[in-house]
């Protein structure tokens, strides 16, 4: 008797955690990035490197405005203190472009990103 409640006890608490325990919600490009821009026309900078992180698909930067995110298939859609970028994340790596500008100048670019 005492063995059929004990287990009727722990079926009843997994089942109640499993419905209950929220969702880690993960996308396959989390993590830390470090991402390369260059600039190919205007007077922007030439070249800067940037530490991003993905969280739940949600781009962030430390101190930075910036906002935007990555799909479950990796598409780049992001937008960095005025300036905006898309492109394509693969496993490790991926590229794109970028632009904005400098004084009101438009610029320009593509990007590379790692994760770190």
């Amino acid at each position: 008797m005492r063995h059929n409640r004990i287990t009727t006890v722990f079926l009843a608490s997994t089942l109640a955690a499993a419905f209950t325990a929220p969702a880690l919600a993960q996308s396959p490009y989390d993590g830390v990035w470090s991402v390369t821009v260059v600039t190919k026309s205007g007077s922007c900078e030439p070249q800067t490197r940037s530490t991003l992180m993905v969280s739940d698909g949600k781009v962030s930067a430390s101190g930075a405005d910036v906002t935007g995110s990555i799909g479950r298939e990796g598409l780049v859609r992001v937008s960095i203190g005025g300036a905006y970028a898309n492109g394509q994340l693969s496993g490790n790596g991926g590229s794109g472009k970028w632009n904005g500008a400098s004084a009101g100048i438009p610029c320009s670019g593509r990007w590379e990103a790692a994760r770190q």
